[in-house]
């Protein structure tokens, strides 16, 4: 529905422009509008624009501003209009809303006293501090269908020729074009074969043909580094992320070591139930 709603009052938001604003920053519960007896806050604006995706907060504020504030007065009008009691599916749809809501909240919670600067630090140097340099290797090969062919492009290249020449002319696989270039890599990238026979090489050496599941190759070492490792900076959201997944599993973990819980089972949890929405009708 809000989203319908947007649409729909972006260009007229943008032709009567800003509703008018206190010169002075306002409060959180300073009165936006008013439904009958009901208000309608900065609060509750801001709350519902902080649910929105992102796509919606890229509107202009005037846009974002009066497109909220309309819905929201128009949920109010259709709030006032209820008469007696609320459907069963609105009243457990608001005990599922509440639930969530406070949910999120003690997550926003827990996540959030887990992430500091020590915890990142002390996440960072349990993975990189004590972790071994890392070989990467800058290669090129030739890949033929058979030992013969690899052999005799070894010869050849050993008399002189050019290497990136022999592979556009003869290498069958998809490196060819750009001279058998592979770029860097490191150990896990290629298959167990074709790294050995890298990894063995000096650099400007090429090797002796080598066997793999995709035919026979034609190697040459251009160069080798050492991988450098990421900076905190660089593994922050990555550290932030699992810092914060590991607070809620415990957490999680904690309450329900502490708290009974009971699931039905047998022909009163039958997985079919999910389907039966006409439980919901009154």
């Amino acid at each position: 529905m809000f989203r319908q709603f947007l649409a729909t009052v972006a260009a007229a938001a943008l032709m009567s422009g800003a509703p008018a604003m206190a010169q002075d920053a306002p409060s959180r519960d300073a009165v936006m509008a008013r439904v009958g007896e009901t208000e309608i806050t900065l609060g509750h604006i801001l709350a519902l624009r902080a649910s929105l995706p992102e796509q919606y907060t890229q509107l202009p504020p005037e846009v974002l501003f009066k497109g909220v504030l309309d819905q929201l007065v128009q949920q109010t009008l259709l709030m006032q209009a209820q008469e007696g009691e609320p459907s069963a599916l609105a009243r457990l749809r608001l005990e599922n809303e509440r639930r969530a809501i406070l949910a999120a909240d003690v997550i926003t919670r827990v996540t959030g006293e887990a992430v500091s600067e020590a915890a990142l630090q002390a996440a960072y140097d349990a993975e990189f501090a004590e972790a071994g340099e890392e070989t990467e290797y800058h290669a090129a090969h030739i890949l033929v269908e058979t030992e013969e062919e690899a052999a005799k492009l070894v010869e050849e290249l050993a008399a002189g020729a050019n290497f990136a020449a022999l592979a556009q002319e003869h290498s069958i696989g998809p490196t060819g074009p750009s001279g058998g270039d592979l770029g860097w890599f490191g150990e896990g990238v290629m298959v167990p074969e074709f790294f050995d026979a890298v990894a063995a090489l000096e650099a400007g050496e090429v090797s002796a043909p080598v066997q793999t599941q995709f035919g026979w190759h034609v190697i040459r070492l251009n160069e080798t580094r050492i991988k450098a490792q990421p900076t905190l900076e660089e593994m922050r959201p990555e550290l932030t992320d699992a810092l914060q997944w590991q607070a809620f599993e415990a957490y999680l973990a904690t309450l329900e070591a502490a708290t009974p819980i009971e699931r039905a089972a047998g022909d009163a949890a039958d997985p079919a139930l999910i389907n039966r929405l006409d439980l919901l009708e009154n």
